[in-house]
């Protein structure tokens, strides 16, 4: 071997090490990650598992992974014997408005505070950063009496209307909007467009991605949302999905198989939406997070 060979089979040698300590540090790194991913879907899993066993076996205090024997009568139960059915509906519609409303009404003021120059508007701005950093859960009196005063409870209206403030959802959109050249809205305004026609013909079709991402999230939230709902519809006719299953019970109180088939089946349409478009889900959670950072 040629003494100018030595170096480059001394350097491949170590770079063939460095890479073994790449691989093995990898390697330990996908085993915590399946780990973590396994702790996480375990609850999941344990939920949909007791959901199909006998009530017997339930009570029984059996610890098994897997039932004895299937049995769905927890499902026929909660059909038969709840209002679930309402409860889906009620789901889907205010979930629906919310979505809907929130994205029509943070894309239209954020396109003002973006592409519009009027008098207060930076204090404006200011205002929903501040009510960004409040949780709803502050508000809830508030919202409380406001929709008592209204005569709104018990309602899908008093369901909606508070669940309407989502700051993030202008930050986000005003974000966009500020990267898009202005000479596109000059040259539109040339053409005699008003500012409607800007903001659904040239803005947001730039934008589908991130609309899409928003109104999944935005959907996703309003499904999932519980405290308010929980205070603002007290009757099984105007509950929501999440609400409506702390109802489930039969004569012997509580029973966990079905409470477990009750809470899979609210969380069935959330899961189907983010198997979906779970591309669009994390693509809404990085851009919350940006704003968040």
């Amino acid at each position: 071997m040629s003494a100018e060979a030595l170096p480059r089979v001394a350097e491949a040698s170590e770079r063939g090490g460095r890479d073994r300590a790449i691989d093995i540090g990898g390697l330990i790194l996908t085993i915590i990650t399946f780990a973590a991913a396994l702790a996480a879907f375990f609850p999941i899993y344990w939920a949909i598992i007791t959901s199909v066993k006998p009530d017997g076996e339930v009570i029984s205090g059996s610890n098994s992974l897997w039932p004895g024997r299937f049995s769905f009568d927890s499902y026929i139960h909660i059909w038969n014997n709840t209002n679930i059915a309402i409860w889906y509906v009620n789901s889907m519609v205010t979930s629906l408005i919310i979505t809907a409303l929130v994205i029509v009404s943070s894309a239209g003021c954020a396109y003002a505070l973006s592409q519009l120059d009027f008098p207060g508007r930076r204090v404006i701005y200011v205002l929903i950063l501040a009510c960004f950093m409040v949780p709803m859960q502050a508000l809830i009196v508030n919202h409380f009496v406001l929709m008592a005063q209204f005569k709104l409870l018990n309602s899908w209206a008093g369901i909606i209307l508070p669940q309407l403030i989502v700051p993030v959802v202008i930050i986000v959109y005003k974000q966009f909007f500020d990267s898009v050249p202005k000479e596109f809205r000059e040259a539109a305004q040339m053409d005699s467009a008003g500012h409607f026609k800007i903001l659904f013909r040239i803005y947001l079709p730039m934008n589908w991605g991130v609309t899409a991402a928003l109104a999944i999230i935005t959907f996703i939230g309003a499904w999932n949302a519980f405290l308010w709902p929980f205070l603002a519809a007290t009757g099984e006719a105007t509950m929501t999905v999440p609400v409506g299953i702390t109802q489930v019970k039969d004569a012997y109180g509580i029973v966990y198989g079905k409470q477990m088939a009750s809470a899979v089946a609210a969380g069935l349409p959330v899961a189907i939406v983010y198997l979906i478009f779970q591309r669009r889900v994390t693509q809404a959670i990085m851009l919350s997070a940006g704003v968040k950072g």
